[in-house]
């Protein structure tokens, strides 16, 4: 009797864990105050230094240092509006800056790269940062930039080497770099456990930049580790240092749509970061909530808006990842998905490229070939879980069980950072 009791009370218990929703993490009084600012005092600086130097140019064509102060403006013009217009203007100002010292000032050089890796040009940035190399001046910062780069380009030998050149466990720069790493390599409480090294110098030395881009890193990363509540206070850290950080309120609404599951709070929270910032990929999260929601509407006039922007050439292969995975979708557009994969390839031969063309391929029937790419250039290669849905969805097509088992009981630990729309295709593995 006694034992039918516990029985009943194990039950119970695991009815009861299954059905219980989400625990209230976020709280609209803590972050109301930022989504109805009226002024960015960040953009109206940036867009006082754009017309600064733009005339101290126009004054003194000669002074080529005046391109790269125009440059960082809108380099910045970029971060805080998503408006890829500037940060080709950024570009067009340190090609002139490096033409006129005949590409032999490394600062000028690494300025180059580091806009070329955001636009993904990353074998454009390399061979700028080799010529920075052979130069010598500032060579740690050079260095740093190339564990960058060949990390993006899946040269993981390479980037594991420029990362001892310059080790050192009290430079911020170093934590941030293996912190990287260990995410890589699938270790993320090591990444965790030295990016919080790397806030505590960023703290110390109060430079707001790097405590910003620590704090909103620190938010993503405990977001992937499941401590939500860490990952929401930490977005709300880097909200008080910037109230306009439109990463950090993008983040906050991630939490309120994938783990709380209110979609229209999400979607409140994206609209009032898109009235002043305008970046696709905030239409295809509006799309992925809209698709939960069963808003047909809202979901057909995010995917036009999304297809709208992908008309502007300047966005060149920024968002090839997500032009894959949409197009893969539709029965229509495989052949060009498979295209794209193809072109990322070339870009970057990362295992995350491979798994681009494995799905396209296995959405398009070809299951034997893309198993085959999995075997030989994804599997124990990457820990992030798209790619692993992807390898658990292709083995499950060619009957390995017990491998998509293994794979399920991880894809389940990342449902957060997957989002509620793949929570029951992991289920359903």
């Amino acid at each position: 009797m006694k034992t039918q009791y516990i029985l009943l009370i194990l039950v119970v218990l695991v009815i009861s864990s299954c059905t219980t929703t989400s625990k209230q993490i976020t709280n609209t009084n803590d972050y109301d105050a930022y989504l109805e600012l009226d002024k960015n005092k960040n953009l109206q600086l940036a867009l006082n230094d754009v017309t600064f130097w733009k005339h101290k140019l126009e004054s003194q064509p000669n002074q080529f240092p005046y391109l790269s102060k125009l440059s960082s403006a809108h380099s910045r013009l970029f971060k805080i509006t998503g408006r890829i217009e500037h940060l080709i203007e950024a570009e067009k100002q340190l090609v002139n800056a490096n033409k006129a010292t005949n590409y032999k000032n490394s600062g000028y050089l690494r300025a180059l790269a580091s806009n070329y890796i955001s636009q993904h040009k990353f074998k454009e940035a390399l061979q700028l940062l080799t010529k920075a190399e052979r130069i010598g001046a500032r060579l740690k910062g050079t260095q740093k930039m190339l564990f960058d780069v060949h990390l993006e380009l899946g040269n993981y030998e390479l980037a594991k080497v420029y990362l001892t050149k310059f080790k050192n466990f009290s430079d911020f720069d170093y934590l941030i770099r293996v912190s990287k790493w260990h995410d890589h390599k699938g270790n993320l409480d090591a990444a965790i456990k030295y990016l919080e090294k790397a806030k505590g110098i960023a703290e110390s030395s109060n430079l707001k930049g790097i405590k910003q881009w620590t704090y909103t890193n620190l938010g993503d990363f405990y977001g992937h580790s499941g401590d939500i509540e860490a990952s929401y206070n930490y977005f709300l850290k880097a909200l008080e240092l910037d109230p306009n950080d439109a990463y950090a309120k993008k983040g906050i609404a991630w939490i309120v749509y994938s783990y709380e599951k209110n979609p229209d709070e999400a979607l409140r929270i994206l609209n009032a970061i898109t009235t002043n910032h305008f970046a696709p990929d905030y239409n295809l999260l509006k799309f992925e909530i809209a698709q939960f929601k069963g808003d047909i509407s809202l979901k057909e006039e995010q995917i036009r808006q999304y297809n709208m922007a992908m008309t502007n050439a300047s966005y060149g292969d920024m968002y090839n990842k997500y032009n894959v995975l949409l197009f893969a979708d539709s029965s229509e557009n495989l052949k060009e998905a498979i295209a794209i994969a193809k072109t990322e390839i070339e870009n970057r031969p990362t295992p995350q490229s491979y798994d681009l063309l494995s799905w396209s391929l296995y959405k398009n029937g070809n299951v034997n070939e893309a198993l085959e790419i999995v075997e030989n250039h994804i599997i124990n290669k990457t820990f992030e879980p798209i790619p692993l849905y992807h390898i658990a969805e292709i083995f499950k097509a060619v009957g390995k069980t017990e491998e998509v088992q293994h794979l399920k009981k991880q894809l389940l630990a990342s449902v957060f950072e997957l989002g509620p729309l793949m929570a029951d295709r992991i289920n359903n593995l």
